[in-house]
């Protein structure tokens, strides 16, 4: 009940509504609200001079041009206040929820014998939808009397101030335990034992919680509406045209008179079963908000336990190095809580989003079931149009956008630190300031590399990020029997064939590049595979160029 509290409060004043009237738009005011609000409009902005200088009016169905309110672009509500740019500025306050406050007028002289005659025309823009529309001679009054609304309210305030208390504690009540549907008393336990003992005739009675049986309690009936035109009349049927309730001077000598109207009964039904099952569909996207919510709330609980586990392989990776990778670790560490952060605040502000939503949602399912409750048609269809539409454009909100997180609770982050070891590896004394680090170890270039008969022809380069320079590399082949590796070749060039080997034998090599500083690591292994023939070993010279 708590989330419907949104909808029965005022935009201007923001306490609950008092005497709340129904705008044009469906919005609704209190009646004093309004009257703070009303903007006068100078004599040459009157609906029939600005109907006379062909001004753009709205194509707004449900307004009575003539009567009730006059839209316009000059009046739309963004512009000035009032809806006119040549309105006299007013000083104005601010309400509780940032709506202006028109004050009244200043009382007049002590000189004056009467008080001014009221003005021609006054504008009122509903702070909600921010259109503005001009009164007609009736004023306020030409507006009806949201009747519907106010008993929501009294319901509402009710529940509230009765706090499920004992009703028959002498002195201080307790809190209610039960409550009896048939004798509809709230009892603690001790007036219940004592008042309501479990036999006889109050053995059949029916004992509910007590929040069960404050919504179970029976609604008090409401004051009949009457029209708006014709004060002594009740509502009796309902114009199809206009969308609202008339009575029966209405339709014999009203504007109403041509329209199309059905029976107020009827078209009672007939909304409060589309009401009812448009929050059917309002309700099923609830409940997925909530699940939805759940979901997130979980997210976070991962996001947390992926940062632990994350943090913990980093700083693992970050202590196998030296003193000097502690700055890096710091920063790394920094990107990773940014991430943690980022990934939080996306998800605590989608779940602030959705909780929001769905607290609205749900105060305007809780105030359209009280609505429904009510015994009023007439009060009913005066507003039953604006919540049917605002029911489907709140369960239209509830896309599959909405229900979908915003982040994973992955970290796609990935420390690769084998070249940086490496590099560790390779550090070491110099003697010379000038004096450049060893050579990375050369990388064999299978593509290149075969065999032919008894010779191999072997084929590397440097790797491909190297700035070392290099002056030589030195080629090494085993014995083709696994035994300890040879030197075959020294020089500056990056390919070499070597003849001689035996035939159907395997081979092993490797080179490594040196420079003035030193000799860099061997590169990887490489396995050659000689061809099959009968012809004995013969040593040929190596050569030392291609």
């Amino acid at each position: 009940m708590e989330e419907m509290e949104e909808e029965l409060k005022c935009p201007v004043c923001g306490s609950f509504y008092r005497e709340p009237i129904i705008l044009p738009c469906s919005h609704n005011l209190c009646q004093a609200c309004a009257r703070n609000i009303l903007v006068q409009t100078p004599e040459s902005e009157s609906p029939q001079s600005r109907r006379a200088s062909g001004s753009a009016v709205s194509d707004y169905d449900y307004l009575d041009l003539d009567k009730m309110s006059l839209y316009s672009e000059a009046d739309s509500g963004y512009g000035s206040y009032g809806g006119f740019a040549s309105a006299p500025t007013t000083p104005c306050q601010k309400s509780p929820n940032g709506v202006r406050v028109f004050p009244p007028a200043a009382p007049p002289p002590p000189a004056a014998l009467a008080p001014p005659p009221p003005p021609r025309n006054a504008c009122l823009t509903c702070p909600q939808c921010h259109r503005s529309l001009v009164l007609d001679e009736r004023g306020l009054r030409g507006f009806p009397r949201n009747r519907l609304l106010e008993g929501v309210i009294d319901r509402y305030q009710q529940g509230r101030a009765a706090a499920l208390r004992c009703q028959l504690c002498e002195k201080a009540p307790k809190e209610a335990a039960v409550m009896c549907e048939q004798c509809d008393v709230f009892y603690c336990d001790p007036c219940r034992l004592r008042c309501h003992p479990p036999r006889g005739p109050l053995a059949k009675h029916r004992l509910v919680p007590p929040a069960q049986g404050r919504v179970s309690r029976r609604l008090s009936p409401r004051k009949i509406s009457t029209c708006t035109d014709h004060e002594l009349e009740n509502h009796s049927m309902y114009c199809v045209q206009c969308k609202s309730p008339v009575c029966y001077q209405c339709l014999e000598e009203g504007k109403h008179s041509s329209h199309e109207v059905k029976a107020l009964g009827a078209m009672w039904k007939l909304h409060k079963s589309q009401l009812s099952q448009a929050l059917n569909g309002l309700s099923d996207r609830a409940k997925e908000a909530k699940e939805f919510l759940v979901q997130l709330r979980n997210m976070v609980q991962q996001i947390q336990e992926n940062s632990v586990e994350f943090e913990a392989c980093l700083v693992a990776q970050c202590d196998a190095l030296i003193d000097a990778l502690n700055r890096r670790k710091a920063q790394l560490l920094s990107r990773v809580n940014k991430e943690h952060e980022h990934k939080l605040k996306v998800v605590r502000d989608q779940i602030s989003h959705c909780t929001v939503k769905l607290r609205q949602t749900t105060g305007l399912m809780e105030y359209c079931l009280e609505v429904i409750k009510e015994n009023d048609p007439s009060g009913f269809l005066q507003i039953s149009d604006a919540l049917i539409r605002r029911v489907h454009l709140t369960e239209d909100q509830w896309g599959k956008g909405t229900l979908t997180p915003r982040m994973t609770t992955d970290f796609d982050l990935n420390l690769d630190n084998a070249p940086l070891l490496q590099s560790i590896h390779q550090l070491d004394f110099v003697q010379m300031k000038v004096s450049s680090p060893v050579p990375a170890p050369p990388i064999l270039q299978l593509e290149e590399c075969c065999t032919h008969n008894n010779s191999a022809t072997l084929s590397w380069k440097q790797p491909p990020l190297s700035t070392v320079q290099v002056e030589g590399y030195i080629l090494e082949l085993d014995d083709g029997n696994g035994g300890q590796f040879r030197e075959v070749y020294v020089g500056k060039e990056t390919m070499c064939t070597v003849d001689g080997l035996h035939f159907n034998s395997t081979y092993s090599a490797r080179v490594k590049a040196f420079n003035k500083t030193g000799v860099s690591p061997y590169s990887k292994t490489l396995v050659l595979q000689t061809s099959e023939g009968t012809k004995g070993y013969q040593e040929h010279n190596i050569p030392n160029s291609l």
